[in-house]
């Protein structure tokens, strides 16, 4: 009999606590000694756990009181000189050297020098609930914040030491949103946003200006931060004791807090942070420790949790993933552009428009937060298809409309800087679908004239199409995901039947050389897209138009496992005509009508996670 080591690679290994992917989501949090006076909407500074201080807030009265904390308990220190509460949120100055910024109806800025308050000069525009990072006494950024009488601010100033200067702006006006980082490398996150709600709002501060990133997950303000601008953890706000931590590129929900709470001061690292204090003036102190041994998450391991006495198998975890929105694109288009990368944080997307506006030839690359123009095609075009499954710095964008009603044979090459003109369909095609990577992808079905649907299906080697097997049903607005040899074409419509041009739901896989009819979608729709992990068995198809015409987009998500579809979360806006790239466990949807031209970008992506084996 073989061994299931032999089998999946593993052991059965008995753990004590279940694996995780970092050390920071398998910290947790623990009680610790009350501050000496409970408060609220104070302020924190300091970079390690055991050397924290926390000064001002509300009690409900504003306070003076500054506090030191040692790792176990706080201790008084030298008031501010002027107590006040509703002042800068955020954290980033050291235990010896911080700043604490105006309150409502004063424009007093005190430095900190670890036994003393000092008042320095004030900021250019007086405002309360700023954010704050850096928080030195020579280097400081406040932003955001509100301004008696005139309402929410998105003035940024720089502190160097002697005076205050104003600098760019923040994207999104907003008080009460939580800081961390430096006066060079900040984030913000959240806030309070017109009118009077929390947001989701993520920038971040380079030094010079703010880029928005990925929001996070839930609507927060009043929340409390600590740790560097690539490794930060978000804690609690109105109202939730949940807890999100912040890794350069993405949201990932950790441990709980033992409670709800707001308008705490945080301090310490990511690996080893603190909040205290928090509405209603409360005085508790929580620890959050990252262990420094823990059990890595691989993929399909098997393990005995002896703690809680279960069998847990890591798996991809589909069935818990979301979409989350990412940073917006620089052009928008209802008329299908192309897209290419190996995973949401590497991708470009290309061509798109609708007539009358101009034909699009942009492409842009993603990081996983932000959009960069980067050399146009040669020829723009709509209704464009690339090899979604191609590396970020390899891909090939074949077909398209140009000037919109006519399909082309043109197919030019990427190389990461630029694009090449490069051996062309045999059979023009705009509307169509394609596969697998840029030195090995496939042609699908597509439209070459106004009242035309093709069946014909093309395959790319590199150099070359060769015709190859036709599906069984031509079509065009269709999508298709996987390889040249391994594939899936989904939905679409018929030029004809009744009503006309209605969505479809058929779908045929591919085997390398024939089409085989196979189980529908949940959804019919056309103009959707999709993305895969490079086969057959593993597609995601979201968004498109529903039946019959002029019912709208949906925002429906669906995963292919090779036999059936499985509905999964939503996006969060209907839309058709996406740009896609990436895989089904991380991919990315952007531009197309929403139900008119929208620049959104969302991300799919998909955590491991570890599922308790159930005898059935």
């Amino acid at each position: 009999m073989a061994k299931y080591s032999d089998i999946k690679g593993f052991t059965v290994q008995t753990l004590s606590s279940d694996t995780a992917a970092s050390a920071i989501t398998a910290g947790s949090w623990a009680s610790s000694n009350d501050l000496n006076t409970g408060r609220s909407s104070g302020g924190g500074a300091g970079v390690l756990q055991t050397a924290a201080v926390v000064f001002g807030g509300q009690t409900p009265t504003a306070v003076a009181n500054t506090e030191s904390y040692n790792g176990s308990s706080w201790t008084e220190l030298n008031d501010l000189n002027t107590a006040r509460t509703q002042a800068s949120r955020g954290q980033g100055g050291t235990y010896t050297s911080a700043i604490y910024g105006t309150k409502t109806g004063a424009n007093v800025i005190e430095s900190w020098d670890g036994s003393s308050w000092t008042e320095i000069a004030e900021i250019n525009t007086a405002r309360y609930n700023t954010g704050i990072s850096g928080a030195s006494n020579t280097s400081s950024l406040i932003f955001g914040g509100e301004v008696p009488g005139s309402g929410y601010s998105a003035l940024t100033e720089t502190w160097n030491g002697s005076s205050w200067t104003e600098t760019n702006d923040l994207n999104t006006a907003r008080n009460s949103g939580a800081a961390v980082g430096t006066a060079t490398a900040g984030l913000y996150v959240g806030g309070q946003i017109p009118p009077n709600s929390a947001g989701d709002t993520v920038e971040s501060w380079n030094g010079s200006s703010w880029s928005e990133l990925s929001e996070i997950a839930y609507n927060v303000r009043d929340a409390a931060g600590f740790g560097p601008y690539t490794e930060a953890v978000i804690a609690g706000g109105q109202t939730v004791a949940t807890v999100q931590y912040w890794n350069g590129s993405s949201w990932t929900e950790i441990a709980d807090m033992s409670a709800a709470k707001y308008g705490m001061a945080g301090a310490g690292a990511s690996t080893a942070g603190l909040v205290a204090g928090g509405y209603a003036n409360i005085a508790s102190t929580e620890e959050f420790t990252a262990p420094a041994v823990f059990n890595q998450q691989v993929e399909g391991q098997l393990y005995f949790n002896s703690t809680t006495n279960t069998f847990k198998e890591t798996i991809t975890d589909f069935a818990g993933a979301t979409w989350s929105s990412g940073g917006d694109t620089n052009h928008q288009d209802t008329e299908r552009g192309g897209g290419a990368g190996a995973a949401y944080n590497a991708a470009i997307i290309f061509g798109g428009g609708t007539p009358p506006a101009p034909i699009q030839a942009t492409a842009e690359s993603y990081n996983g937060s932000s959009w960069t123009e980067v050399s146009a095609l040669n020829t723009g075009r709509n209704n464009i298809k690339g090899s979604t499954n191609a590396p970020y710095t390899s891909a090939i964008a074949f077909g398209g409309g140009n000037p919109g009603t006519t399909g082309v044979n043109l197919n030019e090459s990427w190389n990461g800087s630029s694009w090449t003109e490069i051996a062309e369909l045999n059979t023009a095609a705009k509307a169509h679908a394609g596969s697998g990577p840029s030195t090995d992808a496939l042609k699908i079905s597509g439209q070459s004239s106004p009242g035309s649907a093709l069946a014909n299906v093309e395959k790319w080697n590199g150099s070359a199409w060769t015709e190859t097997g036709d599906v069984n049903s031509g079509r065009l607005e269709i999508m298709a995901t996987g390889g040249s040899t391994s594939a899936i074409a989904v939905c679409g419509s018929f030029v004809g039947g009744t009503p006309p041009n209605a969505a479809l739901g058929n779908v045929e896989s591919w085997d390398g050389t024939s089409w085989t009819e196979t189980t529908e979608t949940n959804q019919v729709r056309k103009n959707q897209h999709g993305v895969s992990g490079g086969n057959a068995s593993d597609a995601l198809a979201y968004g498109g138009n529903i039946a019959p015409p002029g019912s709208g987009n949906t925002a429906k998500t669906e995963k292919w496992n090779g036999s059936s579809w499985t509905e999964l979360a939503d996006l969060s806006t209907a839309r058709a005509c996406i740009a896609a790239a990436g895989t089904s466990s991380s991919g990315l949807a952007a531009r197309g009508t929403a139900p008119s031209a929208t620049n959104a970008t969302e991300h799919f992506i998909v955590d491991l996670a570890n599922k308790t084996i159930t005898a059935s």
